[in-house]
């Protein structure tokens, strides 16, 4: 009999407070028009007081009461996020704790945007091995706090907000390939150097804004293009199943001109394609879970449907997934 891993719960959150591209007019020299057009971004959403944690919970009570599970059933707790409150104790444990899922694991783990593929590869793999059945994965970042808001570039593309799945052992399909990829040759295009400890070591000598988040956008484009198609095109080949058995592509939320190339190379029309960008910006290894959250709770993603997801960040990574809701 075959093991596979299957999403039986989806949840998302988002702050309250919403920051237009109007807002970037009152103080950068930029314009609603410059931004859509560019990115396909309108808004996004900022954390004022809520937490890397405060976030991660609220998606994943959502996801836990939709999966109709105890907390106490989940063995094991997987953040992806490169925007943790603290290095130690981890954001996993701390949420653990507050769900009351007392048993098994919990850790984080870091893939910038590409996050939440890597993190239910290790979940999948994890089930199947035998060493969990039932897993809460969680991408959940706090973009906001490292952002230079006087770097155009970069700053009018994040938000913050998390995203939520319980993944449970199933008979029945579920997860049918994962596809994962890094190219460190390229680690310097897309940085964050305030978190860690050479920032702490340092912290005395450099000016913080600029060790917050920059990036060659050009040079990236360039590279997320390619990267994020190649990777969304590994995951049917390796399904078993072909492209006419997509029902839905869910990418990640960076860049529109990048979403409709991979979704070219999928031959997908686009109401196959969940857009969310325009709403909540780049959200890094929250944009695909949170976007299937709400195309499930929406009505769009049903169960029996088949999905590809595909992500490209920092580092760099890339990755996708191809599963069957």
């Amino acid at each position: 009999m075959n093991t596979y891993s299957r999403v039986i719960g989806t949840g998302s959150y988002f702050p309250p407070k919403v920051f237009t591209n109007f807002d970037f007019e009152k103080r950068l020299d930029t314009s609603d028009e410059w931004i859509r057009t560019r990115t396909g971004i309108v808004e996004r959403r900022i954390a004022e007081v809520e937490t890397n944690h405060d976030m991660a919970l609220e998606a994943s009570k959502k996801a836990i009461e939709m999966a109709d599970i105890n907390p106490k059933d989940i063995d094991g707790i997987i953040i992806a996020t490169f925007t943790p409150d603290y290095s130690m104790p981890s954001t996993a444990c701390r949420l653990q704790s507050s769900l009351g899922a007392s048993k098994g694991f919990a850790f984080d783990m870091a893939a910038a945007c590409s996050g939440f593929i890597y993190a239910m590869g290790i979940a999948d793999s994890m089930i199947k091995n035998g060493l969990a059945e039932t897993m809460l994965v969680v991408g959940s970042e706090k973009l906001s706090a490292t952002l230079d808001w006087n770097d155009r570039g970069t700053c009018i593309l994040f938000g913050d907000g998390a995203g939520a799945v319980i993944l449970r052992k199933d008979t029945e399909p579920g997860i049918r390939s994962i596809y994962m990829a890094a190219d460190g040759d390229h680690a310097n295009l897309l940085t964050l150097h305030a978190i860690g400890v050479d920032f702490l070591y340092n912290r005395a000598k450099v000016p913080p804004e600029e060790l917050m988040i920059k990036m060659k956008g050009n040079e990236v484009f360039k590279i997320a293009v390619r990267a994020m198609s190649d990777a969304a095109e590994k995951a049917v080949l390796q399904s078993g199943l072909s492209y006419e058995d997509i029902d839905f592509f869910i990418p990640h939320q960076a860049n529109l001109r990048i979403i409709d190339a991979a979704a070219k190379r999928l031959k997908l029309d686009k109401d196959k394609v969940i857009i969310t960008l325009d709403k909540y910006g780049n959200t890094s290894s929250a944009t695909i879970p949170s976007s299937l959250d709400i195309a499930v709770r929406e009505g769009k993603i049903k169960k029996g449907h088949n999905v590809v997801a595909a992500a490209f960040g920092g580092g760099l990574t890339w990755g996708s997934m191809f599963f069957t809701f």
